[in-house]
């Protein structure tokens, strides 16, 4: 029950109007502390290679507002596939929150003492700098759908 009241609470605070209204983080900065991640992760949208790194940890491109565990061919950790499951997708502040102690974080969402991340770097400082910096190099947000018009 707990979990779902943080995801609500989540949802309510991500709204494009808080977006827009909050800085969440320095890409430029973010772009450098990337570095810490390149040992695991790498930024590749297909051919075009944004970010050479490992391949122990998922690419990285297109994170910001994909569901947590989904990246296909990866094998993830079972706590994060359930957290995707119940409704995780990725943000910058959710992603912030995430990589400075990916275990805690997935225990509180879940509710689950018991649950572990395949990450086992924790970034205490700069995770709001490397999630904007995801947020900028990845794929850009579609359009918002105008309104129905009801009169018709």
């Amino acid at each position: 029950m707990k979990s779902m009241f943080r995801v609500l609470a989540v949802l309510a605070l991500t709204t494009p109007a808080f977006a827009d209204s909050h800085d969440a983080g320095d890409a430029d900065a973010g772009a450098k502390t990337f570095g810490k991640c390149k040992s695991c992760h790498m930024i590749s949208n297909g051919d075009e290679v944004i970010e050479k790194g490992g391949r122990t940890g998922p690419n990285l491109y297109g994170v910001i507002g994909r569901q947590a565990g989904t990246v296909e061919g990866f094998k993830y950790q079972k706590a994060l596939i359930a957290a995707g499951e119940a409704g995780l997708i990725w943000d910058q502040a959710l992603l912030t929150e995430y990589v400075a102690d990916p275990r805690e974080f997935l225990r509180e969402f879940l509710d689950d003492s018991k649950a572990k991340s395949g990450m086992v770097f924790k970034l205490k400082k700069g995770g709001a700098d490397v999630a904007a910096y995801l947020a900028r190099v990845g794929p850009e947000a579609a359009p918002a759908e105008a309104p129905a018009d009801s009169d018709s």
